[in-house]
């Protein structure tokens, strides 16, 4: 079977979160995009966690659906599957330098859970946020939660985010060895995070044999899928870790990606000097800003041109290939030239999802002719160029999202190559 699989998100106990990420409300969004399979997010927060031991009941294959929903009666309307995951924020000092670094944890029972959650809380406060923040380092985070079960997995998240990242060119490393050292072996995957796709990470021969997972790392339920995996296979929690651990590119056939020029770390800059540099002008200029002589915060697109040892455009032979998509509700805000919040667009994005089917149905399945029967031939025009890479993006930089323009152009033009719009 096809499952799209979101697992990174996070729930209303972590900070600036929308208080609608519960169990119940993420389930209906997410029949409305299409996912089957959602991450919990935040198992290591004790509110959040007795929520899950509350709301969701284990299907036998290290999955979880909320109670009650398997009703024999609705077997044409299969429930959403959970996986417990969590991230977790490292801050800690070493070789010289402070390291910030955010990963993601997967297990496979609550059992493994509840012994990764008795670990953290004797070294920190897992009470305050639900994306808590240790003192300890990447290795020794890796060891409590293998600790906990072989079975469980650590993947770091947005591996190239300047400020919290194994890459970050504010606080990470240069090598998953140098961050990981012996336990280098356990890791097997990486999440690329909003402001990189795949084709960025081909660039280093390093990560030719590590699996390139996408995921929303959603705050709200509307930003749920955003980025996203889709696999071929059984819903089961161990197949579906080793499909990630053996790079399976039979069985994970595509990962569901943000432009990354959208991202809002992918270029260097300072946005409160609006100064927006390319990595050649972040070099010339020392890597300062001309307008208070402090430092540019240097972006994704400049971070992997730094740690890169092959040409923009290169595949590996086992690469994983990609399908970047705009949100919907972006693609109707700018057919409609309203904002996304509008009336107009909410009405009409409920409208389409429920006669397609879901989000993903609408933007990656439907030939053009059925999309403008139900929406109309200028947003089946929208989505078609959205498939094909034919917009254009004012690029993210210093925390600020880039700007998309289907219709017409930005000011500032990113042009978007075959190995940036991924592989149809």
């Amino acid at each position: 079977m096809h499952i799209i699989a979101d697992l990174h998100i996070h729930s209303s106990y972590s900070r600036a979160t929308s208080k609608d990420m519960n169990l119940d409300t993420l389930s209906l969004w997410a029949k409305v995009k299409g996912i089957d399979l959602l991450g919990t997010g935040d198992f290591t927060h004790p509110a959040h966690f007795a929520s899950i031991e509350e709301k969701l009941e284990p299907t036998g294959d290290g999955l979880f659906v909320l109670k009650n929903s398997n009703n024999p009666k609705k077997s044409n309307n299969p429930p959403i599957n959970f996986m417990l995951t969590a991230e977790v924020s490292n801050i800690y000092s070493e070789g010289g330098k402070t390291r910030k670094i955010h990963n993601l944890i997967f297990a496979p029972s609550l059992e493994a859970a509840k012994k990764i959650n008795a670990s953290f809380a004797k070294l920190g406060n897992i009470t305050s946020d639900g994306r808590p923040i240790f003192g300890f380092s990447a290795k020794d985070l890796i060891k409590i939660v293998l600790d906990a079960s072989p079975d469980c997995m650590l993947i770091p998240a947005h591996a190239w985010t300047p400020w919290f990242s194994i890459f970050g060119s504010k606080s990470g490393y240069n090598s998953i060895e140098e961050c990981f050292g012996e336990y280098s072996k356990y890791i097997y995957a990486i999440e690329t995070g909003l402001s990189s796709n795949p084709q960025m990470n081909w660039r280093l021969s390093s990560l030719d044999n590590v699996t390139l997972i996408s995921n929303s790392d959603a705050h709200s339920p509307s930003k749920l899928g955003r980025e996203a995996n889709v696999l071929d296979c059984k819903m089961d929690y161990f197949e579906i870790i080793d499909i990630l651990k053996t790079k399976n590119n039979e069985k994970f056939l595509y990962t569901i990606e943000f432009y990354p020029e959208e991202g809002k770390y992918h270029s260097d800059g300072h946005r409160g000097c609006g100064i927006l540099f390319s990595p050649e002008e972040t070099i010339k200029a020392g890597k300062r800003c001309p307008v208070c002589n402090r430092d540019v915060t240097v972006g994704v697109l400049s971070r992997v041109e730094e740690l890169a040892d092959r040409p923009e455009g290169f595949m590996p032979e086992n690469a994983i290939p990609s399908k970047h998509l705009v949100p919907l509700e972006e693609i109707l805000a700018e057919t409609f030239e309203v904002g996304v919040a509008s009336v107009k667009v909410q009405r009409e994005y409920k409208r389409l999802t429920e006669e397609a089917g879901s989000e993903f149905n609408l933007l990656l399945h439907m030939d053009e002719d059925e999309i403008s029967t139900i929406a109309g031939p200028k947003v089946a025009e929208a989505i078609l160029k959205v498939r094909n890479g034919d917009l254009s993006i004012s690029p993210g930089f210093d925390g600020e999202f880039g700007k998309i323009k289907i219709f017409g152009r930005t000011e500032e033009i990113v042009p978007l190559g075959p190995q940036q719009i991924g592989l149809f």
